[in-house]
This record gives structure tokens, C-alpha cells and sequence, in this order.
């Protein structure tokens, strides 16, 4: 008797620990009441699909559309669903009105908090690091699937200017979205929907001081965390060298820089492709108080175009701290090996045809210029004989009249 007892006992104590988990509570007329005690409050409003947006009533009277609300007030919706975030909230009676689902109803998240990882006092350009974020309600993880599914978390850098809320909208420097995640179970995200979002977050800022914001892509948080930071240039530096000779490897040094780097600790791992098939990958690690990692590529003697990218690992000298940095993707070709006396013959070669081109040409343009100064000649001499002929022509006509004419001034003479 007294096992059951217990047993009913821990079925009640894990009942009431879920229903305090998610804040679900089977709501008559869509009526709930807030506690004064409460600063920021979430509904999760499901409704038909399909349908209209919930009108959010307060207990004064007052109403809240989707498309009408204050500022203090963050709206998501979907198709069938209304996440509606509220700071500072009224205490008393509110009262959603749609076509809310009798299923599933409304839930509160009550005392919603965001924490994350803190950033390191310095961060390098290039590094990848392991950034973690949790949602709590009540103090509590937050394991409302419904809620995480639709809430992605982002991580923003914008360059640090002094006393930016004075200056103008346009004059403000623009964020850059460093990495989105989601409590999904990807990448490094261990569990889904346990609240917590874990990703690997790339540094990928020009050096110097940076404001980190991290809110939610859809608008239930507006700034949840800050923090500022300063980001330093890439302590390491690669560098390929391309064999010229048959036989001999490509290679590959990685340096760290000294004073940043902790001897010793360089490790290295390079994927060597061509095109997309994976030909070999390169490993290595610096030897003791070494600041180098030497690695080879050994594959040769195919003609194309090549690629490497990879990863390098390595430790902060002032903190210790663990670094992982993304080496981008870099390219090289192979050509065929130049024969340079055959090289040399075919440019010569080219350059004596390239002569009689042009001393055809010319003699061509000679031709060409003979033809029209023989051209000229015959035209002219053509209308120096037309002229000629019509000069002839009108001298005759002339001494023809000037004949005829004669003979009758002879008859017009008195005789004697």
C-alpha cells in the first residue's frame, strides 16, 4: 500500500514538473491570467489552419493585432500558429480571440531567458569556435519542440563605434550575420529541442573591436545578449610550394606566428583535390618548441587544375585557450612541360611567315596602287579626248557658219 502511495506520489511530482516545464495550460474561452510577478511572457497561440492571426486582448480592453502593436510587443506568425513575446505585461485576465485549436489551445512561457558562452577576452581572424546558447523558462530548460523549431538564434558583429545610439540610422555601422543555428541535434548541436543551440561559429571579421549581438531570427528577441570584443589577424599563415620537377612533392608550410602561438602545438589537416576527386590528405604536427608544420603532396604527374583546403589546430599562448582555424580553399595548376627549342623554332618560325604576310601585303599595296594611278591616266586621258573632240567640234560648227555665211553677204552687194 505504501508502494502505491509513492507511486501515485512521483506520478504527480513528474506531472506537475512537465506542466512547469512547458507553462500548458487547457484554457477556457482562451482566457488566461498573468502574474504580477512576471516581466516578459511568450504565448504560443495554435489555431486553424490557415486562418486569421489572434486578436490579443488585454485586461484593460485594449487590443493587439499582427499587424498593429507596440513596440515592447514581438509578433511571429505562421499559417497556423501565433508566437507573441510581451515585456512588462498587465497583470490580470487576457484573452486571445481567433480560431484557436481546442487540441493543443494556448501555452505560456513564463520568465523566458536566454544565456550564452561568454567570449573569449581575444579572438583571431579565420577561427572557428564552439558557441553555445540555452533558453530557460522559470529557470528551467526549455523543451517546448513547437516553440524551438521556430525559433533560430543569430550571431551578429557590428564595428564598435562609440556613443552609436547618437548618431543617425544611416551613419551606423551595418551587422554582419557571423552564424545562424538552431536546436536541431546538427553539426554541434548534441540534442533537439533540449534548449540549448550549439554551433560552430566562424570569426570571419577584419581585425579590431567589434559589439556581438545574439538575438532571434524571428523577432522574439530584440537584443537579447551583447558583448563586446576584439578581433586580431590570423596567427598563422600558409604557404605552397609548387615542385618544378619531376618526381619532386608539392609542399606546404604552416607557420605560427611567435608571441601568439604556443610552441609545439601546430597541427594540420589538408584535403588535396582535383577538380572534385579527393586525391590524398596531408596530416602533420609541429615537433616540440616548433612554430612550422611541413606536409607534402605526393601525388604528381597529372596535368590539370588542383585544390587544398583543410583545417589547422593550434593553442593560444597567453590563455591556452584551444584554436581551430578553417584554411580556405586554394588553387594551382599543372601544364605540360615546355620543349623550349621546339618553342623557339616555332616562333621563329611564325615570324618569317609573319614577314611574307607583310611583304605580301606590300607588294600587294603596290599593285594596288599602280592599278589606280594607271586607273587615273586612262580617265583623264579619256576626258582630255572628249574635251578635244568637243573643242574640235564647236570650232567647226563655228567655221561652217561663219562659210555659209559668206556667200550670202556676197549677193546683198550693189552692183556697180
Amino acid at each position: 500500500m505504501l508502494r502505491i502511495v509513492f507511486i501515485i506520489i512521483g506520478l504527480l511530482f513528474s506531472v506537475s514538473s512537465f506542466a512547469q516545464q512547458e507553462s500548458s495550460m487547457s484554457l477556457l474561452d482562451n482566457r488566461f491570467r498573468v502574474d504580477p510577478t512576471i516581466k516578459q511572457i511568450t504565448f504560443v497561440i495554435y489555431r486553424a489552419e490557415r486562418s486569421q492571426p489572434v486578436v490579443l486582448v488585454r485586461p484593460d480592453g485594449k487590443k493587439y493585432y499582427a499587424w498593429r502593436h507596440p513596440d515592447d510587443v514581438r509578433w511571429y506568425q505562421e499559417s497556423s500558429m501565433d508566437i507573441i513575446s510581451i515585456d512588462s505585461p498587465m497583470p490580470g485576465p487576457w484573452q486571445a480571440v481567433g480560431k484557436v485549436t481546442p487540441k493543443n489551445n494556448i501555452k505560456l512561457i513564463s520568465h523566458l531567458k536566454l544565456t550564452t558562452d561568454e567570449f573569449p577576452d581575444r579572438l583571431f581572424q579565420g577561427e572557428e569556435i564552439k558557441f553555445t546558447a540555452r533558453l530557460t523558462s522559470n529557470d528551467e530548460p526549455l523543451v517546448l519542440r513547437d516553440f524551438l523549431d521556430r525559433v533560430n538564434l543569430q550571431v551578429t558583429f557590428t564595428k564598435f563605434i562609440e556613443n552609436e545610439e547618437s548618431l543617425v540610422k544611416e551613419a551606423r555601422p551595418i551587422p554582419k550575420v557571423m552564424g545562424v543555428f538552431a536546436d536541431d541535434g546538427q553539426g554541434l548541436d548534441e540534442y533537439a529541442g533540449d534548449g540549448v543551440f550549439t554551433v560552430a561559429l566562424p570569426i570571419e571579421a577584419e581585425p579590431g573591436k567589434y559589439r556581438v549581438r545574439i538575438t532571434s531570427g524571428n523577432g522574439v528577441f530584440l537584443r537579447a545578449h551583447e558583448q563586446e570584443v576584439l578581433v586580431y589577424p590570423m596567427p598563422i599563415q600558409p604557404t605552397f610550394i609548387q615542385s618544378r620537377e619531376e618526381g619532386q612533392p608539392h609542399s606546404l608550410v604552416i607557420s605560427g606566428e611567435q608571441g601568439m602561438i604556443a610552441p609545439g602545438s601546430l597541427a594540420a589537416h589538408i584535403d588535396h583535390y582535383q577538380d572534385e576527386t579527393l586525391l590524398e590528405t596531408a596530416q602533420g604536427s609541429a615537433t616540440e618548441e616548433s612554430l612550422k608544420v611541413d606536409l607534402n603532396f605526393d601525388y604528381q604527374g597529372a596535368i590539370g587544375n588542383f585544390r587544398w583546403l583543410g583545417k589547422v589546430f593550434a593553442t593560444d599562448l597567453a590563455s591556452g585557450r584551444g584554436l581551430k582555424f578553417a584554411i580556405p580553399l586554394h588553387t594551382y595548376s599543372v601544364l605540360e612541360e615546355v620543349n623550349f627549342e621546339e618553342t623557339r623554332r616555332l616562333q621563329e618560325e611564325e615570324k618569317r611567315l609573319q614577314q611574307e604576310r607583310l611583304e605580301e601585303l606590300r607588294q600587294i599595296q603596290i599593285r594596288e596602287e599602280k592599278r589606280k594611278k594607271s586607273m587615273m591616266i586612262i580617265i583623264g586621258g579619256n576626258v582630255l579626248a572628249i574635251i578635244l573632240g568637243l573643242l574640235i567640234w564647236f570650232i567647226r560648227s563655228k567655221f561652217k557658219a561663219r562659210k555659209a555665211a559668206v556667200p550670202e553677204m556676197q549677193l546683198d552687194m550693189p552692183k556697180k
